[in-house]
């Protein structure tokens, strides 16, 4: 049951789970630091189960729960999921009343982003308290918590969590023939045979759907059969996808629209963001220091685009050590002292929670851990623990500059220039370039204050820079080792006037045939 819709925030109407801030909640107050949601609803006649489950999709930063004046308890962090059991405390038959006690200082120990008090240039308007998805599940008293898969070209093992000691699979295949097994404990492999096997690419974005069963309670979910790694080929570690060399050809996206900010107007736009960057042959979106809704990795998984998943920053940024003196060469600092106390172990639990949030999505191959020295500390440490949490994916550790020993990649960040580079034993990944601005007319969000790094007036001339980037800097050196490309970005966002569209995703603002037949060299080129 949604509890999406028309709530009171401090006695005057919001719409959720869209932030205060934006146009879409239609709350049109100064947003405090601190202030009270409330919700009052009756249970649906369908909601029936022993147990009933209360879930936050995302608030931020610090939230308490009160349900008809009992305190469920307090939720930090502004990014990620969480859940109360309200069995004892909900009312069956007459009205509930739901009260969230939010505080966001925009505090820097906690996860934040890009949002800034005093936005401007790469900085953009913060969100506040609820922005994602409110709403009320029942279970039975023994029931699956979640489930997570992992998956290889053969099948997938389950481990399932939860109160149940058994369950029961039943996968559709490709043939419309159901296989179904059953498993005692909580774990158990589903292998599929080779006939029916169908491998995910984004070309071919093959899902198995898949019912899980345990006791009386039921999860409809599914699965996709395939592999990211780094192999030796020819003398060139180069990575696959399901084995196969792969050029990661990719867009930072922020995932910010005009009218939601943290959210589009609707869930399609989310396919539609995916559909656009295909059509300029995109292959891999970097989700830049933000968790999304499910929906948005679930249209990643159903269209075909890979996803790296950036960890979302905490701790203080300065301009000069942080952006300045690493954009003019300045890429070695040591981060063995760096965060510490609560502010590292936030980081760490939101790290932890991330990846379980988005494991079972097989779009997601890789994750950033830290952005260019962001809060960044051990990050060494930090590297061995995210592949102690998931070896099946590839890891950024340090994207940018300020790199230590360990990472799967050679990551650097080059703008203002398009330069010849030189790959070494690891594979190379520009895992930022480009950002080149052109602002258009009446699609805009700011005429008089834009940033973005060199200029454009016309889209001709914008892909012309785009692609002498790509043929300078890019496309020479995929034989040797360059594995990916992130180009800054899918879409402006408020001031920054350096998207491949629009903030308004109206007008696209290269030439979609010449980027498509650059994209097509590219994924040539790696297979050399």
């Amino acid at each position: 049951m949604s509890l999406n819709g028309t709530w009171k925030l401090d006695c005057d109407e919001i719409r959720v789970p869209f932030p205060p801030q934006s146009q879409l909640s239609n709350y049109d107050k100064k947003v405090k630091d601190t202030f009270t949601y409330e919700k009052k609803f009756t249970l649906s006649d369908k909601l029936k189960g022993e147990h009933i489950l209360l879930h936050f999709d995302a608030v931020d930063q610090i939230a308490e729960v009160i349900l008809n004046g009992k305190s469920l308890g307090t939720h930090e962090g502004g990014y990620l999921r969480f859940t109360f059991d309200v069995t004892d405390c909900i009312k069956r038959v007459g009205e509930n009343v739901l009260l969230v006690k939010v505080t966001d200082k925009l505090d820097l120990d906690y996860p934040y982003g890009k949002q800034c008090k005093k936005r401007g240039g790469m900085w953009y308007t913060p969100v506040s308290g609820i922005w994602k998805s409110v709403w009320l599940e029942a279970v039975p008293e023994k029931h699956i918590e979640r489930l997570k898969m992992t998956p290889n070209l053969t099948g997938v093992d389950i481990e399932m969590f939860g109160t149940v000691s058994s369950f029961e699979v039943c996968v559709k295949m490709p043939d419309k023939t159901a296989m179904k097994e059953m498993f005692e404990g909580n774990k158990g492999r589903v292998e599929i045979s080779k006939e029916v096997i169908r491998l995910w690419t984004p070309d071919a974005p093959y899902l198995y759907e898949m019912t899980v069963t345990a006791g009386e309670d039921k999860v409809e979910t599914y699965f996709a059969l395939r592999t990211i790694e780094i192999k030796n080929l020819n003398g060139i570690n180069r990575v696959c996808l399901n084995g196969e060399p792969i050029f990661l050809h990719g867009v930072l996206d922020q995932g910010y629209f005009p009218e939601g900010i943290y959210l589009p107007a609707e869930e399609p736009e989310y396919d539609r963001d995916i559909l656009r960057m295909k059509e300029l042959g995109i292959n891999l979106i970097r989700k830049h220091i933000k968790v999304e809704p499910d929906c948005f990795y679930y249209a990643c998984d159903k269209i075909g685009m890979l996803v790296m998943q950036d960890m979302v920053n905490n701790g203080p940024y300065s301009f000069i050590k942080d952006t300045a003196l690493p954009t003019v060469g300045f890429k070695k600092r040591s981060d063995k002292t760096g965060l510490g106390g609560k502010r590292k172990e936030i980081f760490i639990k939101h790290v932890e929670d991330t990846i379980e949030q988005v494991y079972n999505f097989p779009s997601v191959v890789a994750y950033t851990i830290f952005n260019e020295g962001w809060g960044q500390f051990e990050s060494d440490h930090m590297y061995d623990y995210v592949k102690s949490l998931d070896a099946t994916r590839l890891s950024d550790a340090t994207s940018g500059w300020f790199a230590q020993s360990k990472n799967d990649f050679d990551s650097e960040h080059i703008y203002f220039k398009a330069i010849p580079v030189e790959p070494k034993e690891r594979p190379m990944f520009m895992s930022e370039c480009g950002g080149y601005s052109m602002a258009v007319e009446d699609h805009y969000y700011s005429k008089y204050n834009v940033y973005g790094y060199g200029g454009s007036d016309d889209s001709s001339k914008l892909t012309e820079d785009i692609l002498n980037l790509y043929e300078v800097m890019i496309l020479p050196a995929v034989p040797k080792g360059m594995c990916g490309c992130i180009y800054t970005q899918l879409s402006d966002v408020e001031d920054e006037i350096n998207g491949l569209y629009t903030y308004d995703r109206k007008v696209c603002k290269v030439d979609k045939e010449k980027m498509l037949l650059m994209a097509k060299k590219l994924q040539e080129a790696v297979k050399c």
